[in-house]
């Protein structure tokens, strides 16, 4: 079994606009970034050539020149699978609802084979009954109908122009194999929906029956089709021209399979829906409490006696923190592996998407939407490697995965998040909060817990930084494989007198931890602050800029970041600022609720630039680059620059009150013992992985529950 990839390369069409996923990060003009997928050691890699892209005007002939960099692949030997339709709906001169949308597919896909004769591998349409819902059900995507004649009729075009694409092809390359792909699913629901469930289970077959020319008299769904007016003559085109897929691709996601309700009183009802003889909600099995959820080892071996065909699974992926990602992936290869043991013949495992994805928590309806990092984080322009690279080359290397948090169970496994996970009876490889009763170290602990990350949190009294012994010996009884240092002198003005106790707290504490994780080989995460720069530069700061601390707590800050360092290279030190969370009542957000509430007037600084930073956000964003096991300098808070006056009136706004309560002061007026420099905003040119100050504020009040005044 092979270790495959794949990039996101849907273009889809939305109105009048096309969405291209490869345009948002320009990976059409990066060819190293095709670099850092050999070093990955893949054998096969799922490749767009799309027919949107490459031959958008009819008349005018395809120009290849940005898969210049296809070469690459084929000199190194990595096979491709050229993908010709993803979830798209044509160009514009071959709407998919159009009857002669078959044939011109297939005169590109021989435009494709002549171009590039030594591909063998293709999938002319990307999952045909997902797109086909997607276009002709839902009305999400062109041409935005809700029929099911106008799906059936996109599904039946899709699948034709499958079978005519590889015809063409074979014309000129023989040794060309179809790789068919679909979206791997089933459906569960209550008693009183059981006809509709079943319903499903037969249609989630139908793009694979047709091209198989499985649809014929006696086929559970041709009596229904009949009954759409789709007629006898186009049934039998697939009977004539049934093409078996050399290869089954089965797309699988946590979301795959499907729980229909029909108590739809219990949900909102943004999720009510039917099929007009009941009404009912359809929702991710994993999420009902009365769903039992197959698996993906069942669902193979459904396909499995079912076409008998040898199966891939072609795209593997989930958006969540980085150790369930790596959790889902580890058992959907696991779960393959076993089944080719039982000679079940699955002959690759795609990961995807290998650059991450956009807009998917939209459905690909707005224009590039929220991005998904993958095995590469693209965010700041640059592939940096996230933990999901590390865990294919060990598979292609054929090495064993090291990181602890693979052997947790992943949410869709556990009803609950527990702190510890358990594997055969023994507990796994902690993360060591110190710190875990402040602000931030509670965060840690909270989201630890709901993440089922295994953590201890030992009190002050048993693990004192500043004490090295205490540390070896904590070191030696838990052995973790990571210290997240959460703990320091926090008070900015009374540092300034109590300067002793702020450096050991600040610079001595994390040095000695710094000192011990660098002889244990255990990764250190410790924080750092916007407080370390002077304030002089007019734009947000970067990790490169010199830092020039004017206060006590800026220097206990600076001095800690440059020997953790050189301590400890692999160190990864953060640097925020401005936190402001649900789970503390002392930071600035919670106090100026709590005074607007009162109608209190409320003192905000004008003149000093700050970047707010929602501490959820920073927790799970930390815990990523954490399993990442990247290191060095990061500069994390929410996006966004603003005044302390002007972040109080934005949440007051939100909040539903006068603002004219807030009055503008200057650092001057609030008379503050340390100097605070009139600039530390901050900005990462690492990567963009923080949402919004906007999106932290809407996070915070969903939160706290807020209702607005």
């Amino acid at each position: 079994m092979e270790v495959w990839g794949g990039v996101e390369c849907s273009i889809n069409r939305v109105r009048d606009e096309y969405f291209d996923q490869l345009a948002y990060d320009k990976q059409y003009d990066r060819p190293e970034l095709l670099e850092e997928l050999i070093k990955l050691g893949i054998k096969t890699f799922r490749y767009p050539i799309l027919w949107e892209k490459n031959w958008p005007i009819e008349n005018i002939e395809p120009n290849w020149a940005i898969h210049q960099q296809l070469s690459l692949f084929k000199e190194n030997g990595i096979n491709i699978i050229a993908g010709l339709v993803h979830h798209g709906s044509g160009p514009l001169y071959a709407e998919i609802q159009s009857d002669d949308f078959p044939e011109k597919l297939a005169e590109y896909a021989r435009k494709v084979a002549k171009a590039f004769p030594w591909i063998n591998d293709f999938t002319p349409v990307n999952e045909p009954l997902t797109t086909a819902r997607f276009c002709g059900l839902y009305g999400l995507w062109y041409p935005h109908v809700k029929s099911t004649k106008s799906f059936l009729e996109i599904l039946i075009n899709e699948c034709k122009g499958t079978i005519l694409a590889m015809k063409a092809i074979r014309e000129i390359n023989p040794k060309a194999r179809l790789i068919l792909t679909e979206d791997l699913t089933k459906i569960h629901g209550t008693e009183e929906l059981k006809a509709q469930v079943n319903f499903e289970n037969n249609r989630k077959w139908l793009s694979i029956d047709l091209i198989c020319g499985r649809v014929k008299i006696g086929h559970p769904l041709w009596e229904w089709l009949l009954q759409q007016q789709i007629s006898e003559e186009s049934l039998y085109f697939f009977n004539v021209n049934a093409m078996l897929p050399d290869v089954l691709g089965f797309n699988y996601y946590v979301t795959s399979e499907r729980y229909l309700d029909h108590r739809i009183e219990d949900y909102h009802t943004s999720s009510h829906g039917g099929n007009g003889l009941i009404n009912y909600v359809d929702i991710e099995a994993v999420r009902h409490p009365d769903a039992k959820a197959a698996g993906l080892t069942t669902l193979l071996l459904e396909a499995w006696e079912r076409y008998q065909l040898p199966m891939a699974i072609t795209e593997a992926h989930l958006c969540c923190g980085r150790e369930d990602q790596l959790r889902w992936l580890k058992s959907i290869w696991e779960a393959c592996v076993k089944l080719n043991r039982a000679k079940i013949t699955i002959v690759g495992v795609t990961f995807w998407s290998i650059f991450g994805a956009y807009g998917w928590n939209k459905l690909l309806t707005q224009k590039k939407g929220s991005y998904e990092p993958g095995a590469f984080d693209l965010s700041s322009g640059a592939a940096r490697p996230t933990a999901i690279a590390s865990f294919i080359t060990s598979l292609t290397n054929q090495k064993y995965y090291a990181n602890p948090l693979v052997k947790g169970k992943g949410w869709w496994e556990i009803a609950a998040h527990k702190s510890v996970s358990k594997v055969k009876g023994k507990l796994l490889p902690p993360i060591l909060i110190v710190g875990g009763s402040g602000t931030l170290g509670y965060a840690f602990t909270k989201i630890c817990t709901e993440r089922n990350i295994q953590f201890i949190a030992p009190n002050r009294n048993m693990f004192n930084i500043n004490n090295i012994e205490q540390i070896q010996n904590v070191i030696k009884k838990y052995k973790p494989w990571a210290i997240i240092n959460a703990s320091g002198y926090v008070n900015v003005d009374a540092a300034e007198q109590d300067v002793e106790d702020c450096l050991i707290s600040n610079t001595i504490g994390p040095i000695n931890l710094a000192t011990c994780c660098q002889e244990h080989g255990i990764h250190l995460l410790s924080f750092s602050s916007d407080l370390v720069f002077d304030g002089s530069k007019s734009s947000p700061y970067t990790e490169d800029d010199l830092i020039r601390p004017l206060n006590i707590y800026g220097h206990s800050k600076a001095e800690a970041e440059l020997h953790i360092l050189s301590i400890n290279p692999s160190s990864l030190v953060v640097r925020s600022s401005a936190f402001f969370g649900p789970w503390d009542q002392y930071n600035f957000v919670s106090t100026l609720l709590k005074n607007l509430k009162r109608k209190n007037t409320h003192h905000a600084i004008d003149d000093v630039k700050i970047s707010a930073t929602y501490v959820p956000h920073l927790v799970n964003t930390s815990l990523d680059l954490l399993i990442d096991q990247e290191k060095g300098i990061w500069h994390l808070s929410n996006i966004g620059t603003v005044s302390w006056y002007e972040l109080a009136v934005m949440v007051a706004k939100q909040a539903g009150y006068d603002s004219s309560n807030i009055k503008k002061i200057t650092q001057v007026d609030a008379k503050l013992s340390a100097k605070r420099p009139k600039n530390s905003s901050l900005v990462s040119t690492r990567g963009k992985l923080m949402p919004t100050l906007q999106e932290g504020l809407d996070a915070y009040f969903n939160e706290i529950n807020y209702l607005p005044a």
